[in-house]
């Protein structure tokens, strides 16, 4: 019984750990960012966050990684076509504006530029990013590819390579743009529906079955 208490008391200090460095990392960025203040902000001694995490640098990367795994769950655990998928377009459309809703939040579009402004620090920072993000991203949008193929609803020949056209169709203008010029330039839901449809048009007239 003590031992259950002990490792439910050690995993909530664990994810409060998480929960106060990432407020901090994203208010302060890595080298703003105090070991002291997290502490503060999780409830736990400074001693305690070093017994979690070795360093910083450790913590951030954990950090960085939690954010990306759940925003590419929030994309692809509901995304594998299925045998009711019989309209492709308008699985695509949905697929298309659930990736961009989430992609485009403040916090991600924090997280990438905080990562890319410590890239050269840090490459490990951007690996974690890309593998579980839009490598994950292409794999998965692989595999749905090939799946609609076999049952004739698609002409793909390399499913990666239709993949990354079909992510960058969607993704790279409003992406681009909420990066590049800030959160206050990131599309409306109306605007990013109607992005997303001329995406999933052009990607069926290059790989659609009539």
């Amino acid at each position: 019984m003590s031992s259950k208490r002990d490792t439910y008391r050690a995993t909530s200090k664990h994810t409060a750990i998480l929960n106060a460095a990432t407020e901090v990392f994203l208010k302060s960025g890595y080298l703003g960012a105090n070991m002291d203040d997290i502490a503060k902000s999780s409830g736990v001694s400074k001693q305690t966050v070093y017994a979690h995490f070795q360093s910083k640098k450790d913590l951030f990367v954990e950090v960085v990684g939690r954010i990306t795994d759940d925003a590419s769950s929030m994309v692809h655990d509901s995304a594998q076509a299925s045998d009711r998928d019989d309209d492709i377009a308008e699985y695509l459309l949905s697929y298309a504006i659930r990736q961009l809703t989430v992609v485009l939040t403040p916090r991600i579009m924090q997280l990438r530029r905080l990562v890319i402004g410590e890239v050269g620090r840090f490459p490990e920072l951007a690996k974690v990013l890309y593998e579980r993000g839009p490598q994950r991203t292409m794999k998965a949008l692989a595999g749905v590819f090939e799946r609609f193929s076999k049952k004739g609803r698609l002409n793909v020949g390399n499913s990666i390579v239709a993949a990354s056209a079909f992510n960058w169709l969607v993704m790279a203008d409003p992406l681009n743009r909420a990066m590049l010029l800030g959160d206050n330039a990131i599309p409306d839901a109306d605007e990013l529906r109607r992005h997303a449809a001329e995406g999933v048009r052009i990607f069926l007239a290059a790989y659609g079955r009539s």
